[in-house]
């Protein structure tokens, strides 16, 4: 599969996945990130004392995007999102304020699921990601990821809950092969230099990390469910766990094609996993997807391919049965992302195409 949502470029990819997060990899916003660690210990820290924290939640992080849906139940999405009003819903500008997302909910239309059509279309998923030749990293060089992304998140103002959602914006990540060193820019929730992920506590996955990983599919879903299963809340399902990690390495990671591959055979025996016949992008592209929906949340967890290539274009979260409590209503699209380019590059905040 290509890494870039368009051709592919012999110098410049390779598909993205990578395997599951383990426990230090952090949770993200939604994915979207819906991106653990700082994220739930600023969310902690705010119940524990009731105040405003003054810098966003999704402020500098070691790993700002494992799901947070690993960790949180359905009920604890609606209160994060109510103790850090203005905070998960706002994006930093790097002068300490913040800029509350206005916008309104993200809404689409739902796909109809087909549960005998996904292990048809992930064999020719896998076999696409097979195909594909890249570059091969070598020491010294990064992984270079650029998205959009949005979200839609709960606001609550004097007991008052309202849906809003951010505007759709750029993200650019680099990781090094061995996760130690990054750096992240984000429009709206970094500076416009960005902010670094770097750490002595290397990604599991980073490229070298995911190298290591085995390609038999039952053992790598084996490893999938050990790893998720130590991060994620009892209430969250542990099959649904299993399907969003690997998505969170279909979209910022690297790993080999054979590994790609492996991974979404893996998927492919993750009990209810269907196919949806149409899902679109961040950036308005459409495509089939192979899908999951957590009964907790009311969620479905959409991965979507070209219809053609099968070339992996983004992720979203939509809302796809009404939850007690829940302000989203049916057809919210709470996350939502598309790949715009991977690279291999020599340097840290290199953009491909710049003479290192």
């Amino acid at each position: 599969m290509n890494a870039s949502p368009s051709q592919p470029r012999p110098a410049e990819w390779t598909e993205t996945q990578g395997l599951l997060p383990s426990v230090e990899r952090d949770l993200p916003a939604g994915r979207h990130q819906f991106h653990k660690e700082q994220m739930m210990a600023q969310i902690h820290e705010d119940l524990r004392t009731d105040r405003t924290p003054a810098r966003p939640a999704l402020a500098p992080r070691r790993n700002p995007f494992l799901r947070r849906a690993i960790v949180l139940p359905a009920a604890a999405f609606a209160l994060a999102g109510a103790v850090v009003a203005g905070v998960a819903l706002s994006g930093g500008n790097g002068s300490g304020k913040t800029a509350l997302a206005t916008g309104p909910a993200l809404t689409t239309q739902i796909g109809a699921a087909d549960a005998k059509g996904a292990p048809q279309l992930l064999d020719r998923i896998s076999l696409a990601a097979a195909d594909v030749s890249g570059p091969t990293p070598h020491a010294g060089q990064f992984v270079y990821i650029a998205s959009k992304v949005a979200s839609t998140y709960p606001r609550t103002i004097d007991d008052k809950t309202t849906v809003v959602s951010q505007k759709l914006h750029s993200r650019q990540v680099w990781n090094s092969l061995d996760g130690k060193d990054g750096w992240l820019i984000e429009a709206g929730e970094t500076s416009d230099k960005g902010i670094t992920l770097s750490s002595d506590t290397p990604l599991n996955s980073a490229y070298d990390a995911l190298a290591k990983l085995p390609t038999d599919p039952a053992v790598l879903l084996q490893r999938i469910y050990r790893d998720s299963d130590a991060v994620r809340d009892p209430e969250v399902p542990r099959d649904q766990a299993a399907f969003v990690a690997i998505g969170d390495l279909l979209n910022e990671s690297y790993p080999p094609a054979d590994l790609t591959a492996a991974l979404y055979k893996a998927a492919a025996k993750i009990p209810g996993v269907v196919a949806v016949d149409d899902a679109v992008d961040a950036v308005g592209r459409h495509g089939v997807a192979i899908a999951r929906q957590n009964d907790t949340a009311g969620e479905r967890t959409e991965w979507i391919f070209d219809k053609k290539t099968l070339q992996f274009l983004g992720e979203r979260n939509v809302v796809v049965k009404k939850v007690a409590d829940s302000p989203f209503k049916v057809g919210t699209v709470t996350f939502t992302s598309a790949i715009t380019q991977r690279a291999i590059v020599d340097a840290g905040k290199q953009v491909p195409g710049q003479v290192g």
